[in-house]
C-alpha cells in the first residue's frame, strides 16, 4: 500500500513524524507537508505566487504552501504514483464541530478525497503532544484496518482521539460533528508602534455534544469516527427557493 502523509502543523512537527514512523510498517509512505504551521488554513490554494518543493533529511517533502497545496502538488505533479490512501496528522489540537471548516488537517484529507483517495484525518484533542502514542497507536490500527478491508466507497474520514493512555480508550464510535457556541470575542490590543490590533478569540463551548456526536464521544474516552462529505447545498431549502425567485 502506497500512503500520502500530510498535515497542517508543518513537517517538523512531533505528530507527523510519530506519525510517519507508525505507518511504514503498513506500507510505503511518502510525506509532504508545509514547511511551516498553517493552522487554520482551511482549503485555501495558493494561487498568485510560486510554490517551492525541497527535501528534509529525514525523506519528508515540504512545500512553502498550505496543507491544500501540498497535497494538491503532491498529487498533481510531484509524485510519480497515484496513492491508494491519504492520511493526515497527526494535529496538535483537536479538530471538532464546527472546527472542521477551519483545519488545515481536515483540508489536506479533504483534498486528496476531491482527488478519489481515500482519505483519512487525525486529531489529538489536546495541545502540547500529551499522549501522543496513543494516537499513533489509533491510527496503525485503522490504516491497518483500511489495509486489510478496503472501504468500497469514497472516504473522507475524520478522527479524534481522548488525549489519554491507550488503556483508557472505552473503544471507537462512529459519530457525527457536534456544533459549538459563537466563538469568544476577538482580543483587541495595542502594538509597541500605537496600531490597534486584534487575535481571534478561542473556540466557544459545546452547544451540541450529545453522544452520538464527535463531542460527546471525546467526552466519553472514546476515538470519534466522522465520515464527511462535501456537498454545501442545503436540500430542505432548494424547493421554497425555488418558489420565492419564481414568485
Amino acid at each position: 500500500m502506497r500512503i500520502l502523509v500530510s498535515n497542517d502543523d508543518g513537517y517538523t512537527a512531533a505528530g507527523i513524524e510519530a506519525l510517519a514512523h507508525a505507518l511504514q510498517p503498513l506500507g510505503e509512505v511518502t510525506v509532504v507537508a508545509p514547511e511551516t504551521n498553517s493552522s487554520g488554513a482551511s482549503n485555501s490554494l495558493s494561487l498568485r505566487r510560486p510554490l517551492s518543493v525541497r527535501q528534509a533529511a529525514n525523506g519528508f517533502y515540504y512545500i512553502n504552501g498550505t496543507p491544500s497545496d501540498c497535497v494538491h502538488v503532491a498529487l498533481h505533479g510531484l509524485l510519480d504514483f497515484r496513492p491508494d490512501l491519504l492520511v493526515s496528522g497527526i494535529n496538535n489540537g483537536a479538530n471538532m464541530g464546527d472546527d472542521t471548516l477551519y483545519s488545515g488537517t481536515v483540508a489536506a484529507a479533504t483534498e486528496g478525497y476531491l482527488f478519489g483517495i481515500p482519505s483519512m484525518a487525525f486529531s489529538l484533542v489536546e495541545r502540547d503532544w500529551k499522549h501522543l502514542d496513543c494516537a499513533v497507536r489509533v491510527a496503525h490500527e485503522l490504516v491497518g484496518r483500511f489495509a486489510a478491508r478496503p472501504w468500497p466507497e469514497p472516504l473522507l474520514l475524520n478522527v479524534n482521539v481522548p488525549a489519554v493512555p491507550y488503556s483508557e480508550l472505552t473503544g471507537f464510535r462512529a459519530t457525527r460533528l457536534g456544533r459549538r457556541h459563537p466563538a469568544e470575542p476577538v482580543v483587541r490590543s495595542t502594538t509597541p508602534y500605537g496600531e490597534t490590533v486584534y487575535w481571534i478569540g478561542p473556540v466557544g463551548c459545546a452547544l451540541d455534544g450529545g453522544p452520538d456526536t464527535d463531542f460527546g464521544a471525546i467526552d466519553d474516552r472514546a476515538v470519534s469516527l466522522t465520515p464527511l462529505h462535501l456537498d454545501l447545498t442545503d436540500h430542505t431549502q432548494a424547493a421554497a427557493l425555488a418558489g420565492w425567485v419564481e414568485a
